[in-house]
C-alpha cells in the first residue's frame, strides 16, 4: 500500500477534486494550497508575501541573482524552502494525498509513494472550470488563464527542481482526467495505491 499520494496537475484539469476523492476513499490526509501557509507560519514569513509570490520562480538571475543571495534569500526560495520542510514532514508521517507544490520531486526517495500526473486538452479544461470554478468568465479569459498558470508552474518546477512539469519520466502515472473523467482516475489511482 502506497502511503504517500502526490498529484502534479495542468490547470482546470481537477487534479485538486481527484486528490479530494482519492484521499477520501482511502481515509488520507489531504493538502494542497494550505502547505504554503503552514510553512510561512512556522518559519514567520509575511502571509501576504507568500500568497503574492506563489508558484514564482525569483525574477533575478545569473550574476545579479548570486549578488542577491549573497545578502538577502528571495522569498520566493524562503518559501520554497519552508514549504519543502512541511511536505517532508507530512511524507514521513505519511497517510497523504499532496496535490501540487513539486510534491513528486520533494518526495521522490520515498519508497511508499505514488506520484502522479493529470492532464487534459485545452478545451476539455475550459469547459471544466467554466462549469466549476469560473461560471462567470468568458471562455477566452479561461484560456488565458490556462496557458498563464501552466507556463508559471512550468517555470517553477524547472527553476526548484530542475526537471520538466508534466514530463512522464518523473511521475508514476500519468491520466487524462478529460478522457477517464474524475472519478475514474480518482479509482485508478485508488487501485494503484493498494
Amino acid at each position: 500500500m502506497k502511503k504517500i499520494i502526490t498529484i502534479s496537475r495542468e490547470f482546470g484539469a481537477g487534479g485538486s477534486t481527484i486528490g479530494k476523492k482519492v484521499a477520501e476513499i482511502l481515509g488520507y490526509e489531504y493538502y494542497d494550497k494550505s502547505i504554503i501557509l503552514q510553512a510561512a507560519s512556522e518559519k514567520n514569513i509575511d502571509i501576504s508575501k507568500v500568497l503574492k509570490s506563489d508558484e514564482e520562480a525569483p525574477f533575478l538571475t545569473g550574476f545579479t541573482q548570486s549578488l542577491f543571495d549573497f545578502y538577502n534569500k528571495p522569498i520566493n526560495d524562503q518559501i520554497f524552502e519552508a514549504q519543502k520542510e512541511v511536505i517532508r514532514k507530512f511524507g514521513e508521517h505519511g497517510h497523504c494525498v499532496i496535490v501540487g507544490r513539486n510534491a513528486n520531486q520533494i518526495l521522490q526517495e520515498f519508497d511508499d509513494s505514488l506520484h502522479v500526473f493529470i492532464h487534459a486538452d485545452p478545451w476539455w479544461r475550459v469547459e471544466y472550470l467554466k462549469n466549476n470554478r469560473m461560471q462567470d468568465v468568458s471562455e477566452e479569459k479561461i484560456m488565458r488563464d490556462l496557458v498563464r498558470v501552466d507556463r508559471k508552474r512550468c517555470k517553477y518546477c524547472t527553476y526548484y527542481t530542475n526537471t520538466e512539469f508534466g514530463d512522464s519520466r518523473y511521475y508514476d502515472l500519468c491520466l487524462n482526467s478529460g478522457k477517464f473523467g474524475l472519478d475514474e482516475c480518482a479509482k485508478l489511482i485508488v487501485e494503484l495505491s493498494r
